[in-house]
Formats: structure tokens, C-alpha cells, sequence
């Protein structure tokens, strides 16, 4: 892990989700507003339904419906500790 190299490429990967987190804001912001909606009214059948798909790194929520892999064919969708949106294909990099 201390490579550079792996640096390298885990800086790039950090950057490709952050860029691919933006450029879908517009299109899924709406899943982000519900999802904090959810949140602070502690509506729980609502987030029962969100997808289970978190990100290693920042260890946030996909914010999009369970199943949209599928479904929706979107990348999972949340925001990393400092809010900014970020979106990511397949699993989670849990090893980070």
C-alpha cells in the first residue's frame, strides 16, 4: 500500500469517483434530499429501502433504492465525509 504506484492509482480512482459524484448530481440529487429527509425524521421504513452499498473509504451509504444496479443501471451514489458527492461501480473498496 505504500507503493507509489498504488498511490498513484488510488489518487486516480479517488478523483474518478469524485468527478463521476458530480456529474450525476443533477440527475440523482433528488435521491440525496430524500435520504436526508429520511434521516432526520428517522424515517426507517424509507431508509429500509436504501441501498446497502457503502463506500470503504468514507464508509457512506449509497443513497439511491436497493437493487438500482439492476434496475436503475447507476453507479452507487452518497458523499464522502467533507459532503462532496461521490459515485462508485461495483463493490466497495473496503481495502483502502
Amino acid at each position: 500500500m505504500s507503493d507509489p504506484r498504488v498511490q498513484e492509482a488510488r489518487a486516480q480512482v479517488e478523483m474518478a469517483e469524485v468527478q463521476l459524484g458530480t456529474e450525476l448530481c443533477a440527475r440523482l440529487q433528488a435521491y440525496q434530499e430524500r435520504y436526508e429527509q429520511a434521516v432526520r425524521e428517522g424515517d426507517m421504513a424509507w431508509l429500509a429501502g436504501v441501498c446497502p452499498g457503502k463506500h470503504g473509504r468514507w464508509g457512506r451509504i449509497c443513497v439511491l433504492p436497493a437493487g438500482h444496479e439492476t434496475s436503475l443501471e447507476e453507479p452507487h451514489r452518497g458523499h464522502t465525509s467533507e459532503g462532496e458527492p461521490i459515485a462508485w461501480v461495483g463493490s466497495a473498496p473496503d481495502d483502502w
